[in-house]
Formats: C-alpha cells, sequence, structure tokens
C-alpha cells in the first residue's frame, strides 16, 4: 500500500494560519480524517483492500483495490462491485450524520460543540454534492453505471459535474465578496483542480472507448 502527501496541504495551513482561521481548518480536517475512515473500514468490511492513501488538503483519500471475483457477480442488472462502491461511498457521510447526532448531546474535549457539530453538517453536506469524485457523484455515478451502463454513467457525471462546478464557482464567489473569506476562494480552486482531473480521465477514456469501437468494426 502506498501513501502520499499532497503537497498543497502546505500551502492551504499557510493561508489558514495568515489568515487566522488554521484552528477551524485542522477541526475540519480532522473529522474528514474519520470520515474518510468510514469508507476505508466499510471497504475493508466488503473485502476491497486499500491500494493507497493520499493525505489531502481536505483530508485522507484512500483508493481501493478491486476484488476480481466482484466483476463476475450480477445484481439485478447492475454490477456486484457497483453495488459495495455506493455502499462505501455512503458510509461517509453516515459517520459525519452519526458525529453531528453524537455531538449535538456530548460535549468535545479539545473543541466546542458547536464548531463539532457545524463541522461536520459542512462535511455532510458538502460529500453529498452530485460531484465526481465526492461522495454523491460516486453514489450517482455507480448507480447509473447498474442501470445504464459505465459509458452513460460517465457522460452523465462529466456533464453533470461541469454543470455544478459552474454554479458553484458563482455561489462562491458571492460568499467571497460577502463574507470577506478566501476559504471559499480556496474550496473553489480545489474543486476546479479535481474537476479538471476528472475531465481529463474522462476524456483520455473516450479516446479510448471510440478506438476499440472502431477495431471492432
Amino acid at each position: 500500500m502506498r501513501i502520499r502527501i499532497d503537497l498543497k496541504i502546505i500551502v492551504f495551513l499557510v493561508l489558514f494560519w495568515l489568515t487566522n482561521q488554521i484552528d477551524i481548518y485542522l477541526t475540519i480536517i480532522f473529522f474528514c480524517i474519520i470520515h474518510e475512515l468510514g469508507h476505508l473500514l466499510t471497504g475493508l468490511a466488503l473485502n476491497l483492500k486499500p491500494e493507497s492513501i493520499e493525505i489531502m488538503p481536505y483530508g485522507l483519500s484512500a483508493k481501493l483495490k478491486i476484488n476480481p471475483s466482484d466483476l463476475n457477480k450480477k445484481i439485478r442488472k447492475g454490477n456486484f462491485l457497483e453495488v459495495k462502491k455506493i455502499i462505501v461511498s455512503l458510509a461517509g457521510p453516515i459517520v459525519s450524520f452519526l458525529l453531528v447526532i453524537i455531538f449535538a448531546y456530548i460535549d468535545p474535549i479539545y473543541i466546542t460543540k458547536q464548531d463539532a457539530v457545524y463541522s461536520n453538517i459542512l462535511i455532510l453536506i458538502f460529500n453529498l454534492i452530485p460531484l465526481y469524485p465526492l461522495d454523491g457523484g460516486r453514489i450517482v455515478k455507480s448507480t447509473l453505471h447498474i442501470i445504464y451502463g459505465n459509458k452513460f454513467a460517465k457522460k452523465v457525471v462529466y456533464i453533470m459535474s461541469n454543470i455544478i462546478m459552474v454554479i458553484l464557482s458563482f455561489i462562491f464567489s458571492i460568499a467571497v465578496f460577502y463574507f470577506q473569506n478566501i476559504a471559499y476562494f480556496l474550496i473553489c480552486v480545489l474543486l476546479w483542480c479535481i474537476t479538471l482531473e476528472e475531465n481529463k480521465k474522462y476524456r483520455n477514456y473516450i479516446k479510448i472507448y471510440d478506438y476499440l469501437d472502431e477495431y471492432k468494426n
């Protein structure tokens, strides 16, 4: 298993420190790690072993290995593996929701109850945005894959993610202007970096898919 650190986290730490928001940033990162552990432990329970773990500006990102035996199992029209992916994707938001409930009644030791609750609400809502590869986007993609197939799912998620990013950019621009908070700008930049990287992967996938179609014909 490979462990990698995204150096952009240093930039985020410096900027949040300079703007006196380092405490809330570290709080969110801490709960993001717990959120991601929910994904990881659920994946392990479903026999999906971790291939790599990356420390990102928004917490941990774990990539799970595909179990070859799952590729041959079918549930109705869909692939058994995609069902597992949906369960794993739901695990993180469920963990964040449970933390919201827990800290609504229990006082944490090192941070305020309000920060603990609001941080997990933020993480929950953020990850349920249907933007790939956030949890919401993964759930949509796997669901569409089960019903309509992989190519259709990738196309819909590609279009949907770019439309959502345009809308989010407009919302974040208003938030930066209104609240004078650099955090919204950083989140928007990070999401665009992720989206552009996924766009590149999608275009490469389409090129390969079209080439294989031509080869078959």
